[in-house]
């Protein structure tokens, strides 16, 4: 979107304004300060704090820290497969959305199948919603690729379906599907059979587009907001 005519030229007078942090250095910091203090992060394996603080910042809440589960190699083997090239395959526009592409080691290519022409009528022939139809038409790009789902567990349960009768493994499964209805039973379904897939996800309703968003971009580049 361009501003066109628009000009960023409205210099509000000290007396005039509000007391806020405004460095985006010290922001980062003392946001990621917060994470470490409050999420105890420090028992969280090394190769996993990156993950896990992008997670809880993305959503404010430290109580989750002890709410994921992961597979052991999640941070180690996704990571390797985006510095290889991975497709990131999205289950909607508002996880693409968040992923910083100047992050993405390899301008890995991200994917959005939810608004294809197929999808519509995909859905209705396999009896599913356009979320589930959408992550059939990820087929020729899912292999070792990296899956973000951050909207629909029909999404999930539909991937894992797949999955089961042989369709092309992902490097990893970022699952963060949310809402009140199958959100909680996908995730436990990935958690307790995730298809040999390296896997991360949140028990119980909570997730969201933000945290599916934040795990890439954890997993694509760390936290290079940190300064050492």
């Amino acid at each position: 979107m361009s501003s066109g005519s628009l000009k960023i030229d409205k210099i509000v007078p000290k007396e005039k304004q509000l007391i806020y942090e405004r460095d985006p250095k010290n922001i980062y910091a003392k946001s990621f300060k917060t994470v470490q203090n409050e999420g105890k992060t420090e028992t969280v394996p090394l190769t996993l704090r990156p993950l896990i603080t992008r997670l809880i910042h993305s959503c404010g809440m430290p109580d989750i820290k002890d709410r994921l589960v992961y597979s052991d190699n999640i941070s180690i083997n996704a990571s390797k497969a985006l510095k290889a090239g991975a497709n990131i395959l999205c289950d909607c526009e508002m996880v693409s959305s968040g992923i910083i592409r100047r992050y993405l080691p390899a301008s890995n290519k991200v994917i959005v199948t939810l608004n294809d022409p197929e999808v519509i009528e995909g859905s209705q022939l396999i009896g599913n919603t356009r979320s589930a139809a959408a992550v059939q038409l990820w087929e020729p790009f899912i292999e070792g690729a990296v899956v973000a789902i951050g909207n629909a567990p029909t999404a999930l349960f539909h991937l894992l379906e797949l999955l089961d009768l042989g369709f092309p493994k992902p490097a990893c499964i970022l699952g963060f599907p949310v809402g009140f209805v199958g959100a909680m039973e996908s995730k436990l379904e990935l958690e307790l059979n995730p298809r040999a897939c390296e896997f991360i996800t949140l028990k119980g309703r909570r997730g969201g587009s933000a945290m599916a968003s934040a795990a890439v971009n954890a997993l694509a580049a760390g936290l290079p907001e940190v300064v050492k």
